[in-house]
């Protein structure tokens, strides 16, 4: 490299960027669309601490370099734009290509583009979102763009689900960019309005508490799971749509019950709502997750769900302080990682080094 170039890649800023993963408390599904076009969609969700990063860095001129540093994966393409869809790290090169087209004027920035993800793929916490997220963020510090919450969480929606043609919900998106315990409403037209709650202190470390995550394994059927939920409402399959109806009063009661510190009405709501969501579609709870869901109850667990579309994941549940050995050590009998949980109050952010 020339004294020059060199000069110019010490000049250009180094960007990082963090999004948080979420639990799905209640509701989850009802923002897929046909039903959220529909019926009108409700989801309550809390983000946690488990992180996707976003790194931004110069790279050799005239070239777009492209990492997953959790996965091992690396691509590296001459600095055109648009950066082919070929399989490999498309969502990374979906969102470069979707930021040069919209606010560059298309033209292609040489760069490095790295993340990291704490949560695998098909986990249940919103991990390919959030990815997006991160990035679009990173990407919206390193050219300066004002970019508000709404518009980096519409950004990572459009890339996903219209770009990459992804199927999908909208929660992970905005769950990602605001973070913390929100209330979110889906309507027609692709519509999101976000509800932050103030969640008292004492209420939000009382549920840190009693909140374990077992890992079940990595879902493969969410696609599928998705593609079924959507089939049926369009279809008017009656159980499916009724069964998301009674998700959508969950996600309602679930708020009230978090603002009110009732965790008993708190607890049964996460009950009813893993029943409710079993009927949405097939595949969404599998062998190993009944498995564990009566194994972690007849512990002391009083209540459990998986977060995400379902097939696997991540299962949360709701263990009494003085049950938690009892209920890890159960688990873990049966093979399945057992984790406690933060909540957090911050969205995604990023910031120069």
């Amino acid at each position: 490299m020339s004294a020059g170039a060199a000069g110019r890649a010490r000049a250009e800023p180094r960007v990082r960027a963090r999004a948080p993963l979420r639990l799905g408390l209640a509701g989850g599904g009802t923002d897929v669309s046909p039903y959220a076009d529909l019926h009108g969609g409700a989801v309550m969700n809390v983000t946690i601490d488990r992180y996707i990063y976003a790194s931004i860095d110069p790279a050799p001129a005239g070239e777009v370099v492209l990492e997953s540093q959790d996965l091992g994966l690396a691509v590296r393409y001459p600095a055109v734009a648009p950066l082919p869809l070929d399989g490999r790290l498309d969502l990374l090169k979906a969102a470069y290509n979707r930021i040069m087209r919209d606010f560059l004027d298309g033209r292609a920035v040489p760069l490095r583009l790295a993340t990291y993800s704490e949560a695998p793929p098909g986990s249940g916490l919103g991990s390919s979102s959030t990815l997006v997220v991160a990035v679009v963020q990173a990407l919206a510090e390193r050219f300066s763009l004002p970019l508000g919450e709404y518009d980096i969480a519409r950004l990572a929606y459009v890339i996903e689900r219209q770009d990459l043609g992804l199927a999908g919900g909208r929660q992970d998106q905005y769950a990602a960019t605001f973070g913390g315990f929100n209330f979110m409403e889906f309507r027609a037209g692709d519509a999101v309005i976000v509800n932050p709650l103030r969640i008292k202190p004492w209420i939000a470390s009382e549920l840190e508490a009693r909140t374990l995550l077992c890992f079940t394994g990595v879902s493969r059927e969410s696609a599928a799971i998705i593609a079924e939920q959507a089939r049926n409402v369009a279809q008017g399959a009656s159980r499916s749509v009724e069964a998301m109806h009674r998700l959508k009063a969950a996600a309602v009661a679930m708020k009230e019950a978090l603002l009110t510190g009732d965790l008993d009405a708190l607890a049964a709501t996460l009950r009813e709502g893993w029943q409710s969501k079993r009927e949405m579609a097939q595949g969404i709870a599998t062998s190993t997750i009944d498995q564990a869901i009566e194994t972690a109850m007849a512990a002391g667990a009083i209540g459990g769900k998986v977060s995400g579309a379902g097939g696997g994941g991540f299962i949360m549940f709701l263990v009494p302080l003085e049950r938690r050995r009892a209920v890890t050590e159960a688990l873990a009998a049966r093979g399945h990682r057992v984790e406690g949980v933060r909540f957090t109050a911050e969205g995604a952010t990023a910031w120069r080094i």
